[in-house]
């Protein structure tokens, strides 16, 4: 009988003797886009926060959307650099860890680690909560959300570990679903909008339910202005396209063809989702009231387009969002088998073994699962249990793009040559927006409402605290050391000897003209 440690029949390197667990490199450019797309899936988000922004800061707070876009598109950029520079899975993960030390890179892996924990549970729990309910016209209750979610959470469990290559299919074919379903709908919207007369932009500038004084207001210790937490709409929904770096070892030509694919998915989602939320907010009839509705996105859809039609658009988005979890689960399976190939993971032994069959890691699908099991479990129980969900998946990843944004202000002068992708002479605007952006979203998050996520992150923490100490207690900081650039250097080899002809030897590096940057675009 095959051990998990054997040669794999589909597509995994031999990881036998010692040998560095590898996988099988087949993601084309479409479902490296498709991995970036996906996780961050507007259908998704809005539909996850849309009803909260209504509450905090009514339907003039989708013009917060923009300027999140705008923040996350210059996160996008800085990680599309370091892509480029060491495509590997992990991504901030590998990038600390080889940039600055390994303590600090394994703490950004537990904080990425937690991020994809609480964001799967959020995005699945929103499919139970919110759409679901309004589909089939039954009462939503805490009870059956966390049963529902539950079992959308296997069954992305079990898709993810049967096989990679049915995993990429089933999403391409979803997010292909989300592009299509998404602007036929939000063209539906406006026609049938504009042509019942339903349609008035002057909602957009309405406050309510929220009060026209101090709306644009800071807030004060303990409290955010309304404005501000509009900004959680955008930056619980714009997160994830980073999910194409962490399969980079996966990914055909991973340098050139990574960060294009974070970049073109964070703009193409921005644009979509600016329209998609100007056609619902126009077609508001009363602001307050809507607010009370536990499904205000979907009861919109069905009030303008019917039943029949709203119904069936509601299922293309259950299938944008399924999609979504999907990837999620996906990337946080790739994440803790990178780092138990590491040896830096609890239960590293299995969790990094590859199935000799199925090519896929197994042992931390079935660990994820059970994570995101124990964070529905726990989260079920809050009294808002939705909007705990989606700011701690809102915070969790704005402590890592922070980390690692600053991270490469520190270290841009001694980062490796890229091999596809530089930002070139826009590199310091992008630097400069990315951080002014980043320390403002972690402002938001003083607010009292966030209590619970906070708590959720620091209890992971502290999780993570006591098996790190044990780390350092029986190998020391020496026995921590990463790989060198080898390793990388071993990647590239591989992707060049995958994408080039037998008789042309591929270049290990690009030249100078053929390194895409920002001013080409």
């Amino acid at each position: 009988m095959a051990t998990q440690e054997s040669v794999s029949t589909d597509g995994a390197r031999p990881q036998g003797s010692g040998a560095r667990p590898e996988m099988k490199r087949e993601l084309t450019r479409y479902a490296s886009f498709a991995m970036a797309f996906g996780f961050v899936s507007i259908a998704t988000g809005i539909f996850t926060t849309y009803g909260s922004v209504l509450n905090s800061s009514g339907p003039r707070g989708i013009f917060a959307w923009p300027i999140a876009v705008l923040g996350q598109l210059s996160v996008a950029l800085v990680f599309g650099a370091l892509a480029a520079r060491i495509p590997i899975s992990g991504y901030a993960y590998q990038w600390v860890s080889r940039l600055v030390n390994p303590v600090w890179g394994w703490i950004m892996g537990w904080i990425s680690f937690s991020f994809l924990g609480v964001v799967v549970v959020a995005v699945d729990y929103t499919i139970a909560s919110t759409i679901l309910p309004e589909l089939f016209q039954y009462q939503g209750t805490q009870q059956n959300a966390w049963a529902i979610t539950a079992v959308v959470v296997l069954l992305q469990a079990v898709l993810v570990a049967s096989s990679t290559r049915v995993t990429h299919s089933v999403n391409k074919t979803a997010v292909t679903i989300q592009l299509v379903g998404m602007i036929a709908l939000t063209v539906l919207l406006f026609a049938v909008g504009g042509f019942s007369g339903k349609l008035d932009f002057g909602t957009l500038f309405q406050t309510a339910p929220v009060a026209e004084a101090g709306y644009y207001s800071l807030g004060t210790a303990g409290h955010v202005g309304p404005f501000a937490l509009a900004f959680l709409l955008g930056a619980f929904t714009i997160v994830g396209f980073e999910s194409a770096a962490n399969l980079a070892e996966e990914t055909r030509d991973p340098a050139r063809v990574i960060p294009k694919a974070m970049v073109q998915a964070v703009l193409s989602l921005g644009v979509l989702g600016f329209l998609f939320l100007i056609a619902i907010t126009a077609l508001i009839e009363d602001p307050a009231k809507l607010a009370q509705s536990d499904t205000p996105v979907a009861t919109v859809i069905t009030a303008v387009l019917g039943s029949g039609i709203g119904k069936g658009l509601l299922v293309l988005v259950v299938i944008s969002i399924f999609s979504c979890g999907l990837v999620i689960t996906m990337s946080g399976t790739r994440l803790v088998w990178a780092m138990s190939r590491d040896e830096r993971f609890p239960g590293w032994r299995a969790l990094r073994r590859i199935h000799p069959r199925r090519g896929t890691p197994l042992n931390a699908t079935l660990f994820i699962f059970l994570v995101a099991q124990a964070v529905l479990a726990s989260f079920a129980m809050t009294t808002d249990a939705l909007f705990s969900l989606f700011s701690a998946a809102t915070l969790l990843p704005a402590i890592i793009y922070a980390g690692t944004v600053l991270m490469y202000v520190v270290k841009r002068k001694s980062l490796p040559p890229t091999q596809g992708f530089s930002l070139g002479r826009w590199e310091i605007p992008v630097i400069v927006v990315a951080s002014v952006w980043l320390v403002y979203e972690l402002l938001i998050f003083r607010d009292a409402s966030f209590r619970d996520p906070w708590l959720y992150v620091l209890v992971l923490f502290a999780i993570g605290a006591v098996y790190f100490a044990f780390l350092l207690v029986r190998r020391g900081v020496a026995g921590l050391t990463m790989p060198d650039m080898a390793d990388v250097d071993r990647a590239l080899d591989d992707t060049d000897a995958n994408a080039a002809p037998a008789t042309v030897p591929a270049p290990t590096s690009a030249p100078a003209d053929e390194t895409t940057e920002v001013s080409d675009r």
